[in-house]
């Protein structure tokens, strides 16, 4: 028996994330969110107006463009924003980045950092396993980098709004792990004339077989617990693969570090009540000893997701990548 059925045994984690396991192995979500069409009209009022772009035909990927509605001007003309490629975090399984929660964190962020978010609707696990949502991050990314070398036939909003040289990546959650293999893939790529500015990875989400301190503190949190983490990572991996795989487990890179050295900038955010805190010192650990010029920015108090369901946190959150763009 896996660790993750062990954990289960006593805690029905599909029960508590309110999905059901199908016998062909797709998942019946019980559950609705509601969902945010985009919105073309950059009415005054409005934080952002927002557009739809399937990047990829085969799978159906898509992108949501946002763009803040008060663009701002230098002499006369519009002034160029930075984009900033954004991840969502989803638990792997669970939510689309068309959720209305995403939906709004992101016309906020357009608005209140004045930049072009191009947010990645990634295909969900297990119907989809991991690589698939870094395939998908590849791709968007590639995307991106096609509408600054054929601007003539490329996406409007990018076209006359987005700054090419200043693209920054960024995710929260497992959209941090997502955006980190992204940049990790990147440095394979020509992106010219596209250029990463830097990342920011907000509660990156990884794990390990080995239990540490922080999830052990908080095996039981409410919100969270240890099995509905492992039921994510036992439906999100590759087939065949424990959660030492590098996909999950940070430390699975160290004989990539050479490679990781070679990131730009980055960002680290955390919270000292998350239950993925070990984790994610990890990580900051590895770029740290990697030669990663690393910003770290970890709050003693907080929780997983806790922008969510605070807007003060909210706002903090964005003066922090604030803060790192500027």
């Amino acid at each position: 028996m896996s660790q993750g059925q062990e954990s289960r045994h006593a805690f029905d984690a599909y029960k508590h994330l309110n999905i059901t396991i199908n016998p062909n192995g797709s998942c019946t979500r019980h559950f609705l969110w509601p969902i945010v069409k985009p919105d073309t009209d950059p009415s005054p009022g409005k934080l952002a107006a927002s557009k739809d772009v399937t990047i990829n035909q085969e799978t159906g990927v898509a992108i949501r463009i946002f763009r803040p509605t008060n663009l701002p001007s230098n002499d006369n003309a519009v002034a160029r924003l930075p984009i900033i490629l954004h991840f969502h975090g989803s638990g792997w399984v669970l939510y689309p980045a068309d959720s209305a929660a995403n939906n709004r964190g992101c016309s906020q962020m357009a608005s209140e950092l004045t930049v072009i978010i191009v947010s990645v609707n990634y295909r969900l696990a297990p119907e989809h396993r991991l690589p698939a949502q870094y395939d998908d991050a590849l791709d968007a990314l590639l995307w991106v980098k096609q509408q600054a070398v054929d601007s003539a036939n490329g996406e409007p909003w990018l076209r006359d709004y987005a700054d090419f040289s200043r693209c920054y990546i960024c995710g929260s959650s497992n959209g941090a792990n997502i955006a980190f293999q992204l940049a990790l893939r990147s440095l394979d790529r020509d992106l010219t004339p596209l250029k990463i500015d830097g990342c920011v990875f907000y509660q990156p989400l990884f794990g390990g077989k080995t239990r540490t301190k922080s999830e052990l503190k908080n095996f039981a949190d409410p919100v969270m617990p240890v099995p509905a983490f492992d039921a994510m990572w036992e439906l999100s991996l590759p087939v065949g693969v424990d959660r030492d795989h590098r996909y999950c487990n940070p430390k699975g890179y160290l004989p990539q570090k050479e490679k990781i050295g070679r990131l730009g900038r980055c960002l680290v955010i955390g919270y000292g009540g998350d239950t993925s805190l070990d984790r994610q010192q990890d990580f900051l650990n590895l770029l740290v000893t990697a030669g990663v010029r690393v910003e770290a920015r970890f709050d003693d108090a907080g929780f997983h997701g806790i922008e969510l369901v605070d807007p003060r946190r909210a706002v903090a959150l964005l003066n922090m990548i604030r803060d790192f763009i500027n």
